[in-house]
């Protein structure tokens, strides 16, 4: 019997239910982050005494500074993901760009959004 080339439409089906779900949770993620950076619940060092707001204040900006680069990691992730959903529509996904050979099911359940096998990620890839 040949090897598999791609997954079935069956399988791509199943990765995409994966995916939209991963997708969903990661953007609302994103928008508590993005929320935390705009101060869009209005809790600041604004609100507090003049007492605490010398105290606050540089610890508010470095929390707002890590927030920001989750953030931006969380955007990274969403991006990813969607390009997974687009790989899935030409029916391309699932195949590690460094072999042309299949990842197997284990691996995209764990990282939907995966382009390589262990291997190659691993650099044993030839």
């Amino acid at each position: 019997m040949a090897e598999k080339t791609r997954y079935s439409d069956a399988e791509l089906e199943e990765f995409r239910e994966i995916i939209l779900e991963k997708l969903a949770v990661a953007k609302r993620d994103y928008e508590m982050l993005k929320g935390g950076v705009t101060n869009a619940d209005g809790n600041d060092t604004a609100d507090t005494s003049p007492t605490f707001k010398v105290l606050e204040e540089g610890a508010t900006t470095l929390s707002k500074e890590e927030t920001g680069r989750l953030a931006q990691r969380q955007m990274k992730f969403i991006q990813n993901l969607q390009a997974a959903l687009v790989r899935i529509e030409n029916k391309t996904y699932g195949i590690c760009r460094a072999t042309g050979k299949l990842i197997p099911k284990e691996r995209l359940r764990a990282v939907p959004h995966a382009t390589l096998s262990i291997e190659a990620k691993q650099g044993g890839a030839k």
